[in-house]
């Protein structure tokens, strides 16, 4: 049984080599010549790279080898293999070679193989290019694939969405930040454009990665304020892409840490009060973090601490001013004084009202009666002064 098992072994692995030789044969360039071995050619290249479709897709490349038999003063040509595994066993689909003899997504080495760069351009990416992918170096009689250094493609119809950068930490209003947006940008040679609702006079800059891709971005620095504080900043991304464009936005919300402000002061019930009666002192304030309370009492001797607290309740024993003051970590401000008004113990304002119209309406009757009486003596005094005239003439006249 043990026999059979070994034998049945043999024949397999036979086979296998069989068909890989067989491969090898017909089909060179469609298998990779690592085979568990260290492979005589390393690239530098991302690991994975997100492509859009429509678009085109660079891919930055450096290779390097060791190996004595490379030559770079002979013909350098490089390969591009779609799919498969590190291993011989699994072989891969050749899409590129730069001899011209397969070319079957149209790419375009751009990098100088001369200087070891092997920098690529897919200038129309479809979906059915995700994959992995290997290159290859042949430079006869130097030949060796990139085993260990696959790159994985990825390609998505809509483009990822711009990222808002905005400085760590808190901020707090007065301060000068520098608030940009990025967007990854897989086709540098056809940047996305970027907008958003910060003034629309930032320049866009593609600026290149450490790991030899893109990114295009736009930036402003502003002054903080208060207003800030809550305020939504949207930034749009779009690409341009075979027939048109496709477009991404992001969005993220300002938190402004801020002193007091549009500090106010209340009271109720308002206009006069009695003595002895009780009265609410309401004190508000917009600040972030929120603001603490402190009342104060205006005295011949300057202000005194009478509450600490958003609302000070109290006995009225007398009148005068009072005011309250907000405080947090970045500032403070006072509200303006309310003056409180007392009326006499035990009468009401009605009560007043009544008896200044009776003192008033006696007034007018005394006033009244006075003119009467003046008028009545000074008719009675002309008359009889005309009687001595009367008299006079009559005396006269006998």
């Amino acid at each position: 049984m043990k026999k059979n098992h070994l034998n049945l072994m043999a024949a397999l692995s036979e086979n296998l080599l069989t068909v890989n030789m067989l491969l090898s044969v017909f089909f060179p360039a469609t298998l990779a010549d690592c085979g568990g071995i260290k492979p005589a050619l390393r690239i530098t290249t991302p690991k994975k790279i997100e492509a859009l479709s429509g678009s085109c897709l660079e891919i930055p490349c450096i290779y390097d080898t060791e190996d004595t038999s490379y030559n770079s003063s002979r013909t350098i040509y490089g390969v591009w293999m779609k799919g498969g595994t590190k291993f011989v066993s699994d072989p891969k689909i050749v899409i590129f070679n730069s001899s011209g003899s397969v070319n079957t997504y149209s790419l375009n080495i751009t990098g100088n193989l001369r200087e070891k760069n092997c920098t690529t351009l897919f200038p129309d990416v479809k979906t059915s290019y995700a994959d992995r992918y290997f290159f290859r170096i042949e430079n006869e009689p130097f030949k060796s694939s990139a085993c260990d250094d696959p790159l994985s493609i990825t390609v998505k119809d809509s483009p990822c969405s711009p990222s808002i950068n905005i400085p760590v930490g808190d901020l707090k209003e007065h301060q000068s930040v520098t608030i940009s947006c990025s967007a990854v940008t897989p086709c540098p040679h056809s940047p996305p454009e970027l907008t958003w609702n910060l003034q629309q006079d930032s320049e866009r800059q593609t600026e290149k990665n450490p790991d030899g891709t893109f990114t295009t971005k736009i930036q402003e620095t502003i002054t903080l304020s208060d207003t800030h504080d809550g305020y939504n900043i949207s930034c749009s991304a779009r690409y341009p892409v075979n027939g048109g464009s496709k477009t991404a936005e992001t969005e993220v919300t300002l938190s402004v840490s801020y002193a007091p402000k549009d500090t106010s002061a209340s009271i109720s019930p308002s206009g006069l009060v009695s003595a002895g009666s009780w009265v609410e002192l309401s004190c508000s304030s917009r600040a972030k973090p929120p603001a603490s309370f402190t009342w104060f009492r205006n005295s011949k001797h300057g202000a005194i601490n009478v509450s600490v607290g958003k609302v000070y309740s109290f006995n009225v024993t007398e009148g005068g001013g009072y005011y309250c003051e907000a405080t947090n970590d970045l500032g403070n401000q006072r509200s303006a004084v309310i003056l409180l008004n007392t009326e006499v113990p035990g009468v009401s304002l009605c009560a007043i009202l009544k008896i200044l119209g009776i003192i008033m309406l006696c007034s007018a009757v005394c006033i009244f009666q006075c003119w009467f009486r003046l008028s009545n003596k000074q008719a009675k005094k002309d008359t009889d002064e005309a009687d001595d005239v009367n008299r006079v003439t009559e005396v006269q006249a006998s």
